[in-house]
């Protein structure tokens, strides 16, 4: 994808013409009237338009008055016709420059996911995301000074941290959650606040523009679920590959600690799973839905919307494999 050329649409280029006409149709009036002021004093008794001869009745009544008939007829048609044609093409008209707009916003956003020692660098806008998340969004990593709470006097030490897949993140969250993670970031992790409300050098345009990309790379359901066929139905096996990133402290780094222990999610051992879900079904839909920020769900929880809906990306046999090997933690 290029970065869009802004060019002019049909309507300016329309209202360009028009502008054009009327420029030169007051240049022809001024020259025409310069040049008929040189009637002597006097002479407006004779050739003023209110004392010249008109038409008489017989020619006004002819084939003079039978073309104005005609010419009207001919325009009222063409409005008759062309307002309900204009109508009917208002919506498609409506939905094209929808389009555009979301094409121009993902070209911009485009830029901005670009690394940033591409040609141009930040010079043409570009921020970086793909120098962890891929070149298209398919995943990557990155370096990351790590600190122990418990040793802060000690130095950071270096690891290499998995960066998700953004070609799936508006599968697993909604546009207006993909806009506070860029915005805030994620504490604790590689990823910044880039949104200026967060701290970071983005502005909201720049921040619905990378949305917007992200949207474009989108894959469908069918190719996510493809993606992950392989790992069949075995719930130990899913967890590790769609929950242990946030569930499982040291994944994200290669230095996994208790599975489904908990590090940016909530520990899911000794029974929280059961306790919180009562029924299996409903810990299958809120896998499947996720969290909604400040809606309840479960027993007593309040969603923060930080935890992914899976339906889009897993088959209902994949999300009842997780669910019930959560609920054996």
């Amino acid at each position: 994808m290029r970065l869009t050329v802004l060019a002019a649409t049909t309507q300016q280029q329309l209202g360009l013409a028009v502008v054009v006409a009327l420029l030169v149709g007051w240049a022809i009036y001024l020259v025409a009237q310069l040049k008929g002021g040189e009637e002597k004093p006097g002479s407006e008794i004779e050739f003023a338009p209110n004392r010249r001869p008109y038409f008489d009745d017989e020619e006004m009544e002819g084939k003079r008055l039978d073309g104005t008939l005609t010419w009207s007829l001919v325009l009222l048609v063409i409005v008759a016709v062309g307002l309900p044609l204009y109508w009917l093409n208002e919506p498609g008209r409506q939905a094209g420059a929808i389009k555009k707009f979301d094409d121009q916003a993902a070209g911009r956003g485009f830029q901005l996911f670009q690394n940033a020692n591409a040609p141009g660098g930040h010079n043409v806008g570009h921020f970086g995301c793909a120098d962890c998340h891929g070149s298209k969004g398919q995943g990557g990593s990155t370096p990351y000074n790590l600190t122990d709470p418990a040793k802060p006097d000690a130095p950071p030490r270096k690891v290499t941290w998995l960066a998700p897949a953004l070609d799936t993140v508006l599968l697993r969250f909604s546009p207006e959650e993909v806009n506070r993670i860029i915005t805030y970031g994620r504490p604790n992790t590689p990823m910044p606040a880039w949104g200026v409300q967060g701290g970071g050098p983005m502005n909201v345009q720049q921040v619905l523009d990378l949305v917007a990309y992200l949207e474009s790379i989108k894959l469908t359901p069918e190719q996510a679920r493809k993606r992950v066929a392989k790992l069949g139905t075995d719930g130990a096996a899913l967890f590790d590959a769609m929950c242990s990133r946030c569930h499982t402290k040291g994944w994200s780094y290669g230095e996994p600690d208790e599975t489904g222990g908990g590090a940016f999610g909530p520990s899911l051992l000794d029974g929280v799973t059961t306790r919180q879900f009562p029924t299996l079904a409903q810990h299958l839909e809120f896998v499947t839905v996720g969290s909604d920020f400040e809606k309840p769900y479960g027993t007593r929880g309040v969603g923060s919307g930080r935890m992914p809906g899976f339906g889009l990306m897993l088959t209902k046999a994949q999300i009842r494999a997780i669910a019930e090997y959560e609920r054996s933690l």
